[in-house]
């Protein structure tokens, strides 16, 4: 196998063995090559036939299908391969049985990609992990009925360009691009869910289970957690999310559900800790799954792209019976069970999208003219178990008292439950939501520069990144589209960047790798 894709990889260079850091097998992982292979065919057969709606659900399910953490059952990827392959057929049925066969329409063989140059290598995968992440996001637009043709159309190009022959320029020009459409398509995301589930609103969410039958849900999916919720209305089970699902509580259709109690846990990494004998169900929507243990293997369920072998699947039905008759099954906890956040707190907040923070922005922009706030630091991105996250707790801890900390996704886990007080009736830490809310920071940060009449770069605003998937590379070269520079990215920069590709983000960018919290900020506010 040869995979490098996510933070943890093997020895920071890529994971070549049996097993892959993040549990897949050299099978697995060699069949989620051969599936984005056969998306390149089909999305080059789409290139002169005439693709349907269900093309594009193929295209955006397959990629999503091949980011870590989300599918380790290799019947299920042989599947989507031959779902794949039908789909080709379909479109452009004449190619196979063609006697002058061009070649041009065939599964695309990814040991080019991972043999190539250096540099080519490095820009293509930009390109599809970039991608794989934007996938995911489609996705959950496309489960509320939002979708984009511009959006749609653009994993095709994209897809046909991994298997081209051009230069590292306009590889970079699509690696930009990548970054252009991913906004769009998070802006397409932010629509969907706010006009299905309200403005979020900040809210403080608990971490205490309370005694008596439960299940936690897990993952992005906001459409499941709802059904969840409809289904297990008046039957004494009451509803936690985890990880990613957390910002759920701040929506007003999700949180007026009163058997949606709180929080379970911390982030994604220590679910195999912390789901140790658990004792309700988890059902996870969509990636950050583990491979599962032992002692909670009998209560792990999986939906719509995530699976797991001889883990039970709820199907397109939706009917979560079998996690419900779990629940009541395992009864829960007979007294309520005090959990806790990294750092001891015992609840955290959420809610803070765009919709809240502008809101107050005369307040906000107050501050910073009165000089009452100093600095705004986005310290957000995914969490994961590589030593040296814990810079993103001290770096939170050391941050000035009169500056703000906008965050989001998963890396929030290392300092959310922190109390750092307020600023004049301002919280200090603003939870703006999951991954694909990178778009709330982006609406804030426009929105302030033209407060200043300035650009973002001009602005008291500081990023540092923490990355782990591919989600966070789309969002990464959203950044870059948008001209954002001097953005701190940590704990490790990506395997599958070049030295060459490395260079041209530095000098055009300055993208800095983290180093130690006293240094970086030390060099931002010298700045």
């Amino acid at each position: 196998m040869f995979c490098f894709q996510c933070e943890q990889t093997a020895g920071c260079s890529g994971c070549t063995k049996n097993v892959g850091v993040c549990g897949k097998t050299a099978n697995t992982a060699n069949l989620q090559d051969k599936l984005t292979g056969a998306l390149i065919g089909l999305a080059k057969a789409c290139g002169s036939n005439q693709k349907t709606e269900n093309t594009d659900r193929i295209i955006i399910e397959g990629l999503f299908t091949t980011v870590t953490n989300v599918n380790f059952n290799d019947n299920t990827l042989e599947e989507m391969i031959e779902k794949v392959h039908r789909e080709k057929e379909r479109i452009a049925p004449g190619c196979v049985a063609c006697i002058s066969r061009c070649d041009n329409t065939d599964d695309y063989n990814m040991d080019e990609l991972w043999n190539s140059d250096e540099d080519i290598c490095s820009l293509k995968s930009l390109i599809l992990f970039g991608i794989r992440g934007m996938a995911a996001y489609a996705y959950h637009g496309l489960v509320l009925g939002y979708e984009d043709s511009e959006v749609n159309e653009f994993f095709y190009r994209a897809l046909s360009v991994i298997s081209y022959d051009l230069s590292s320029d306009k590889l970079l020009e699509t690696v930009l691009k990548v970054g252009e459409v991913n906004l769009k398509c998070m802006e397409l995301l932010d629509r969907a869910n706010t006009d299905a589930y309200g403005t979020p609103t900040p809210t403080k969410v608990p971490l205490t289970i309370e005694k008596g039958p439960f299940i936690v849900i897990s993952g992005h999916d906001l459409k499941d957690l709802e059904l969840l919720l409809k289904q297990t209305e008046d039957k004494g089970i009451n509803i936690y999310t985890h990880g990613e699902m957390l910002p759920a509580h701040g929506y007003p259709e999700l949180k007026k559900y009163s058997h949606l109690k709180g929080n379970f846990g911390t982030a994604w990494q220590n679910q195999q800790k912390e789901f140790d004998n658990i004792k309700g169900p988890v059902l996870f929507t969509t990636n950050c799954l583990m491979p599962v243990k032992e002692s909670y293997s009998d209560r792990v369920f999986t939906t719509e792209v995530v699976s797991y072998p001889e883990m039970v699947h709820i199907g397109e039905d939706k009917d979560f019976t079998p996690v419900i008759n779990k629940a009541l099954e395992l009864g829960g906890y007979e007294e309520d069970k005090k959990l806790t956040g990294i750092n001891g707190g015992e609840y955290v907040t959420t809610g803070f999208a765009h919709g809240t923070v502008l809101s107050v922005a005369d307040k906000v922009i107050d501050g910073v003219k009165t000089g009452k706030i100093s600095h705004f630091f986005l310290v957000g991105g995914c969490d994961g178990a590589r030593v040296g996250r814990n810079y993103y707790t001290d770096f939170v801890k050391q941050t000035p008292k009169d500056s703000i900390i906008l965050t989001l996704a998963c890396g929030k886990y290392r300092f959310n439950d922190l109390d750092l007080e307020d600023i004049e009736g301002l919280p200090r830490i603003m939870d703006m939501g999951q991954c694909n809310d990178a778009y709330s920071a982006i609406k804030v940060a426009t929105a302030l520069a033209e407060a200043f009449q300035c650009e973002v770069n001009q602005l008291p605003l500081s990023m540092v990144l923490s990355w782990y998937e591919q989600k966070a590379v789309c969002i990464l070269l959203t950044l870059l589209y948008l001209g954002i520079k001097d953005i701190y990215l940590g704990p490790t920069l990506p395997a599958f960047i070049s030295p060459n590709v490395l260079k041209v983000l530095v000098d055009n960018y300055n993208i800095s790798p983290i180093t130690t919290p006293e240094e970086d900020l030390k060099k931002i506010l010298n700045k």
